[in-house]
């Protein structure tokens, strides 16, 4: 009987630097490459935690390369699939792939090639692999290697938790001759543990690749007026090629048809577009260089597309590893790239809203009200953001100089006096409201459902009205950020005081918030006189941005002038006022 040779680590991982040159056509492995690869070749469990663009999939084809036994790498990512099995083919590598997109002949006829030994490589999604069917046919052939890529989902406390990647967890028992290694661009330290509880009962190696992209330059803006700010930072990228993400497929649709309206190569992409269509919108986005998609989250996931010069958020991400891995996309050549997240309160609510409405259990929910926490301090920082983003994955450095807050550092002012206004406010209305009906009070509006509350008459009313109500969204989001408030999704978003913001409200504790363009209201208040005020008249004053105020034609100029008003007086029917 033929005895199979077993090479030495040393020969393995110089058969291993032959591959990455010969069929890869590189002359080095970058950090970290080296120490991933003879892990696996040396059969040991591994978890590899490397930032997108690092060349993570070298660390685990190389080994399957190889290798004499057969290897299964499991991804959830049809495109990645689709895009490494064909790059691999081009290169003269024997590799297969089963997903439900493929006919169920090609399948087939990829699972024979796999079980002949004709290849001894094939990616595989989890729904397929994770089959009664599946698992016994396998029992029966030597599998050396299971790769497990986009491991966080594997995990109860990644930022993409799903139930059919979990199952994956019951490899380590079925296939005990095997070994397990996971990869992941984003997973911090309690999710590495996870991970590696799952794959190799806590035993895995962790190597945490550093990750810093310092080729991207990172930007935050609150969201306005959506269409100037999105031209504003397109119109001068119109023949780069970009990603515009949003959270919904309206979103998408609406965004894109903006950007054709002007002149822009823009197209949308989401899971509810025929697969024709979106095949065709991933081909172009790969072959052309002035495209921008607008896509819902999936996109992008598994494309090897180097050049994209930037990375735009028109929504609040779940989490940081979200916002991460998402403008990671962004710059993989290493040329300079750019992102911008463009956000308001009212993403943080639908967040907030989702993980509440969710059907996962409280612990889970915790964890994900934690990131999100943390994701809105990253938001609303005037420091490094590169720091605070790399500090969240346990990354360090000093500054980074690429970033809005190094370039351009916001000042802060003492807002002690301004916090306890606000908090005040809140707590005389009961903590029962959310952030328009507290800034309608603070600022003195008299609409009808606060005057119906009597909250007109509380001493707080109009406390604040010399501040825009963009001003007090910004406040009340550095509030939140700093944990001196919270949002009770179960009260439809009310905002509540924590024992940190009782401690600036009883003035034992101080809050410096960051300096605002928008601190003194820009508009025009406007008092008008109701006998029959002209609708076009109110359409032409509200189109000037002023801010108009219909009063009973009897009312004093003493009442009037109680309102505050910064414009002029309309009189609108015969006399003064009295």
């Amino acid at each position: 009987m033929n005895k199979k040779i077993v090479l030495p680590i040393y020969d393995k991982l110089k058969k291993a630097k032959n591959v990455l040159h010969e069929k890869f056509g590189y002359s080095e492995f970058r950090p970290n490459q080296h120490e991933i690869i003879e892990q696996i070749i040396s059969e040991k469990k591994l978890l590899a935690v490397m930032p997108t663009g690092a060349g993570k999939s070298l660390c685990y084809q190389i080994p399957a390369i190889i290798s004499e036994k057969r290897t299964i790498i499991i991804s959830p990512l049809i495109a990645l699939i689709d895009d490494q099995v064909t790059s691999l083919k081009l290169l003269g590598v024997d590799v297969e792939k089963i997903h439900a997109n493929q006919e169920r002949q090609d399948n087939v006829n990829a699972w024979l090639r796999f079980k002949s030994g004709q290849s001894k490589i094939i990616y595989m999604s989890p729904e397929r692999l994770m089959t009664e069917k599946m698992i016994a046919a396998l029992k029966n052939l030597d599998i050396g290697l299971f790769v497990i890529d986009e491991a966080h989902c594997i995990s109860k406390w990644g930022q993409s938790f799903r139930k059919d990647y979990e199952a994956l967890s019951q490899i380590k028992n079925l296939f005990k001759k095997s070994n397990i290694v996971g990869f992941t661009a984003t997973a911090d330290e309690t999710t590495r543990l996870d991970i590696s509880k799952k794959i190799a009962d806590g035993y895995a190696k962790i190597i945490v690749r550093g990750f810093d992209r310092p080729n991207l330059y990172l930007s935050i803006q609150i969201k306005r007026k959506w269409q100037n700010q999105l031209l504003e930072f397109l119109s001068p990228r119109k023949q780069l090629t970009g990603i515009v993400y949003c959270l919904s497929r309206k979103g998408t649709e609406k965004i894109a048809d903006f950007l054709k309206e002007n002149d822009f190569n823009a197209h949308a992409y989401h899971a509810g577009l025929e697969p024709s269509v979106r095949k065709k919108v991933q081909d172009s986005f790969m072959t052309e260089e002035n495209m921008v998609v607008v896509a819902t989250i999936a996109f992008g996931m598994g494309i090897d597309k180097a050049d994209i010069r930037y990375v735009v958020h028109f929504n609040l991400p779940s989490s940081l590893e979200a916002y991460y891995q998402e403008i990671g996309r962004a710059g993989r050549d290493g040329l300079p790239s750019e992102t911008l997240l463009i956000y308001g309160l009212d993403d943080l609510v639908l967040r907030r809203r989702m993980i509440e409405e969710g059907d996962a259990d409280q612990e889970f929910k915790f964890r994900e009200n934690k990131r999100l926490d943390y994701l809105l301090s990253y938001c609303e920082t005037p420091d490094c953001r590169r720091k605070l983003l790399l500090n969240y994955f346990d990354d360090k450095i000093d500054t980074c100089n690429n970033c809005d807050n190094c370039f351009d550092p916001p000042k802060l002012i003492d807002g002690t006096e301004l916090a306890q206004k606000l908090l005040s406010t809140i707590f005389q209305t009961g903590q029962y409201f959310g952030q328009v009906h507290v800034i309608n009070v603070i600022r003195g509006l008299k609409e009808k459902n606060i005057t119906e509350k009597g909250h007109n008459k509380l001493t707080v009313f109009g406390i604040g009205s010399k501040f825009s109500k963009e001003f007090w969204q910004s406040f009340i989001r550095q509030l939140l950020a700093f944990g001196h408030l919270r949002l009770n999704i179960q009260m439809y978003g009310s905002l509540q005081i924590t024992s940190s913001g009782m401690e600036i409200l009883k003035e034992d504790k101080v809050f410096q918030y960051k300096e605002s363009n928008l601190e003194v209201s820009n508009k025009l208040k406007v008092v008008a006189y109701d006998y029959g005020v002209k609708k076009n008249i109110l359409r032409i004053l509200n189109s000037m941005n002023c801010e108009v105020e219909v009063v009973p034609a009897k009312t004093t100029t003493e009442q009037i002038l109680s309102l505050k008003p910064n414009g002029i007086f309309l009189s609108n029917g015969p006399g003064d006022p009295e």
